[in-house]
């Protein structure tokens, strides 16, 4: 737009300025306070009673992934929020939740969605699904600072590979070290819980439905035994969010449509209060024992 730049006067130059398709790079550069890294001095002392969130967990279907969150966020021994949104559309194919430090973990989110905007708008196509899962870890290591001051977060991360055609998910460590899953995982304080029920209910050949059913069943599991993680709350309804990533993209189911997973979850456990089992050995079409 040569001197007639639209803005000028009004923005900073640095906006105007050609650059990295690194939107966290640009900050860094230009406003490096904006960082979620850059907002408390280092050494200086940060409270532990800030809201923490719990568990996220994540599985592979035929036709892509499924990530669901529990929406309790707790502050010591106390349930700061019942209804925190921990799973959230990264882009169009992809899927990010987090568990820990409740408010830096929504900043990284939302730094994380504009990171992947700003590349596709500068370089005229989408990262691949490693690239997105690659520039998270970037930026997880720049709050490693906070991190060590006790405002640690944790994302997962799960999407579509348009190349290959299948749900991938992806684990983090704080100091951004990544790793790729296999067909399922989770995080935070119930994630134990959580993985040791989908060992037992997984399966690879899962349809949506019963993936849906899967992270639900693991996620009322965790709060059986993990007293931060919730459970679903009907008399309030509040259920745990539940989003899939598939070939048409990501979608947040409606409450209504998981209520009625959870209404089928909780009739099984009035039979089954322990939930599902899964049998003792797996048999082959013969019906021998492997």
């Amino acid at each position: 737009m040569g001197t007639d730049r639209a803005g000028a006067g009004r923005l900073p130059d640095a906006l105007f300025a050609t650059g990295t398709s690194s939107f966290a790079e640009f900050l860094g550069a230009h406003a490096p306070e904006m960082l979620p890294g850059g907002r408390t001095p280092p050494g200086a002392a940060v409270s532990d009673e800030v809201p923490h969130g719990t568990t996220i967990v994540a599985v592979t279907y035929e036709a892509g992934v499924v990530m669901a969150g529990d929406r309790r966020a707790t502050m010591g021994n106390v349930i700061a929020v019942r209804d925190v949104e921990k799973v959230f559309p990264a882009d169009e194919y992809s899927v990010v939740g987090y568990a820990g430090s409740a408010g830096v973990g929504a900043e990284l989110v939302r730094l994380f969605q504009v990171e992947l905007e700003h590349y596709e708008k500068l370089e005229g196509t989408t990262l691949s699904i490693e690239g997105k899962a690659n520039r998270l870890g970037l930026l997880l290591r720049s709050n490693l600072g906070l991190a060590m001051q006790g405002l640690a977060v944790v994302p997962l991360f799960a999407g579509y590979d348009l190349e290959n055609g299948h749900g991938r998910i992806y684990s983090y460590d704080i100091t951004g070290g990544r790793y790729e899953e296999r067909e399922f995982h989770s995080i935070g304080s119930g994630s134990v819980f959580a993985r040791g029920a989908l060992k037992k209910l997984y399966h690879s050949d899962a349809g949506r439905d019963d993936a849906i059913g899967g992270c639900l069943q693991a996620l009322y599991d965790a709060a059986d035994d993990d007293s931060a993680t919730g459970g679903p709350d009907v008399s309030r309804r509040i259920y745990p969010m539940v989003a899939t990533v598939s070939d048409a993209g990501f979608h947040r189911l409606p409450d209504d449509e998981v209520a009625a997973f959870v209404d089928r979850l909780l009739a099984g456990r009035m039979r089954r209060p322990d939930g599902p089992s899964a049998p003792v050995f797996a048999h082959d079409e013969s019906g021998d024992a492997r």
